[in-house]
């Protein structure tokens, strides 16, 4: 299944992008499903069709869902959220309010990822377009899965050392502990989470089926928001293959009182192609009306593509690269507009940390290289190169 995430500044016309994907993949007779996972949900209104938290049927070959974090809280996170809610009930906190704090940070991302799994084990789409949410939650959403499988080993520690041997058997004398300790129904429901997450991550970073492609309007806060995104999508692994440049007035039309803006548009697209070469930069026009129906979203797809095929992986390169030398081993990361200053790295067990600024990528590393700390890291060109002596790994296993 081909997996297309677009992600962008608010407002710079994702969604329509998006949604003109998934049409023009629809009519080539591919199955293809567009999930929305903004909060803040604009599909609907692209193909002038109520959606729900269900596939709804568009067109030939074409599904739409707007995800609803509520429908998939309670099918999935019963048992854990009376827990968490009897337990805020007896610290004092009134019942609804309890209710609405168990809906924890980051459960729409959850459970959107969660159903990217689900629909590609399916085996009924050819193709799942991802219409995230402004950039810094997409973010979020994507890295997820590795920040959950941290913390659920967190939480599976705990539960082995401490609740399992010592608080649980306390619990049955103790009314109070009882309240505190949560029962096996709460234990399995997080491990069933956590199991349906399993393998998420591996789906949105396979080189060969899934890429992530930016949405950018040609004004300067929007090309610097969208310059960190590259830098952090590649600090977490997701191949990026394309950049749409959104809503640029046409060079050879009057733009009457907009002239002025025409011109600054063309200066900052100079600094866009050479800021973004060689990912492939799509130029597309302001319309002079708005961009909804399913007529609309076929101009907006040949504009975008002209003749090329959507699903084609527009530009093919890894962004975290292990290469083994003879005695060293090197890892590379593609970070174009990292600042050498904000990044810091290190090594916890058989861990590497990689962080700038307040994104942190973490690495696991070969059983040899397992404590080893590595050589300062340093910038070649683009790539942030870790170097690690394998000498250094074999004077340690003697």
């Amino acid at each position: 299944m081909r997996v297309i995430t677009f992600t962008g500044k608010g407002g710079v016309g994702k969604t329509s992008i998006s949604a003109a994907t998934a049409v023009r993949l629809s009519e080539m007779g591919l199955k293809t499903l567009i999930m929305s996972t903004d909060p803040a949900h604009s599909l609907s209104d692209s193909f002038e069709q109520k959606l729900s938290s269900e596939p709804s049927h568009i067109m030939q070959n074409l599904w739409a869902i707007e995800v609803n974090a509520y429908d998939d809280l309670k099918k999935n996170w019963h048992a854990v959220q009376a827990y968490y809610s009897k337990l805020l009930t007896v610290q004092g906190i009134p019942p609804i309010m309890a209710d609405e704090m168990t809906v924890l940070p980051g459960m729409e991302e959850l459970f959107s990822l969660m159903r990217v799994k689900r629909y590609k084990e399916m085996g009924k789409y050819d193709a799942l377009i991802l219409d995230t949410a402004p950039t810094g939650e997409t973010l979020r959403l994507l890295s997820l899965p590795e920040a959950m499988n941290w913390g659920v080993k967190l939480a599976r520690t705990v539960e082995k050392f401490v609740l399992k041997p010592v608080a649980r058997p306390l619990s049955k004398m103790s009314d109070k502990l009882a309240h505190v300790v949560p029962s096996e129904e709460v234990m399995q429901s997080i491990d069933v989470l956590f199991e349906e997450l399993d393998g998420v991550k591996e789906i949105l970073t396979d080189a060969q089926t899934a890429s992530v492609r930016l949405v950018m309007n040609p004004e300067k806060m929007v090309i610097k928001e969208t310059m960190r995104a590259l830098t952090y999508l590649n600090l977490y692994g997701f191949k990026v293959d394309m950049v749409a440049v959104n809503k640029l007035l046409a060079e050879d039309e009057d733009s009457g009182y907009l002239e002025k803006w025409k011109k600054i548009q063309q200066r900052y697209l100079e600094e866009i192609e050479e800021a973004f070469t060689p990912l492939p930069i799509k130029k597309i026009k302001m319309y002079d009306d708005e961009v909804v129906g399913i007529k609309a979203l076929e101009r907006l797809a040949r504009d975008v593509y002209g003749d090329e095929n959507p699903a084609a992986m527009m530009y093919d390169e890894t962004p975290i690269q292990f290469i083994r030398h003879n005695d060293a081993c090197e890892i590379l990361l593609k970070l174009p507009f990292a600042n050498p200053e904000e990044i810091d790295s290190w090594v916890s067990g058989d861990e590497l940390f990689i962080q700038i600024g307040n994104q942190r990528k973490i690495i696991t590393l070969p059983v040899t290289l397992a404590g080893i700390e590595p050589d300062d890291a340093k910038f070649n060109g683009q790539w942030l190169s870790i170097h690690f002596s394998l000498q250094d790994a074999m004077a340690k296993a003697v």
